[in-house]
């Protein structure tokens, strides 16, 4: 079976629209029809009603939902599993969120190596929205994420939190912080409502960013006040050109590791997510083996 057939099935399941899965897909209407129409005949039974209420799965479309996201994540999986780098008996895929990648992939990755020495590792900072996709379709064997996108294929673990802290070029206290010279964090949709709940006022500001180097690089450009990353602002603070606003609430981030439901208990994910939670929450003690 051509796994594009797969792919476009998948697609229209979600938006439920032919013309937006061949804009998503990039293809023309007429070939989302023909892959579906393909598929149909593959397996025998119709998949899809269309009416001009829009799309909807047949009851052997939905009962065929869930065979055929396992047949997807399984051909990617299979795909990445036959290429592994010399040297190595295995190659797992990890996606870490780009947040968390500056100050914590070093230490992870050495813990993944000296618990793996045979494995290799292919390692990619991302947003948790794209890493969910990934791990539905095989592209990625585990994750480290802000946001889980709840899903029946996918298992979430919450391994610990990180914690960014307010600081400034300019003033110590909350109060004095005006919107124009702040820069607006929105490095999750949780971080950014707690954000907005906590400083109201703020949330105007004219510029906002996703991660904290990016607001790092923004305050020492061109000044002005921000929350960055606990270790972050630390190290800003000692510089001598950043002072805490002492008065701002710190805000906390939950972490979680994500897999794909099937790798949940498998020794391998396991193992990844003690040594992801150990180093989180500064526990550096050797992994069991």
């Amino acid at each position: 079976m051509q796994i594009e057939l797969l792919d476009t099935f998948l697609d229209l399941v979600e938006t439920r629209s032919f013309h937006r899965t061949a804009e998503r897909l990039r293809v023309t209407q007429s070939t989302v029809s023909a892959r579906v129409q393909t598929l149909e005949q593959a397996v025998g039974v119709r998949l899809f009603t269309r009416s001009r209420a829009g799309t909807d799965l047949t009851t052997e479309g939905t009962r065929f939902e869930t065979h055929a996201r396992m047949l997807r994540h399984e051909w990617n999986e299979a795909k990445r599993r036959i290429i592994v780098p010399q040297q190595a008996a295995h190659l797992v895929r990890v996606g870490i969120q780009n947040d968390l990648s500056a100050q914590y992939l070093g230490d992870w990755v050495a813990g993944f190596r000296r618990n793996f020495p045979d494995t290799a590792f292919y390692i990619e900072p991302d947003y948790s929205n794209q890493m969910c996709a990934d791990l539905l379709t095989g592209t990625l064997d585990f994750a480290v994420m802000f946001a889980p996108k709840p899903h029946p294929d996918l298992h979430f673990d919450n391994v610990g939190e990180v914690a960014y802290q307010m600081i400034s070029t300019e003033v110590d206290k909350l109060a004095e912080v005006t919107p124009a010279r702040f820069v607006f964090a929105h490095f999750s949709p949780a971080f950014e409502e707690m954000h907005r709940q906590v400083t109201p006022d703020l949330a105007a500001a004219p510029i906002s960013v996703g991660q904290s180097a990016a607001v790092v690089s923004m305050l020492q450009a061109t000044g002005g006040s921000g929350y960055v990353l606990e270790k972050s602002a630390a190290a800003l603070i000692e510089s001598g050109r950043f002072r805490a606003v002492s008065d701002a609430p710190v805000l906390r981030q939950p972490v979680y590791c994500a897999t794909h439901l099937r790798h949940r208990i498998s020794p391998l994910h396991r193992r990844l997510r003690r040594i992801v939670y150990r180093r989180l929450t500064k526990n550096v003690e050797v992994e069991e083996a």
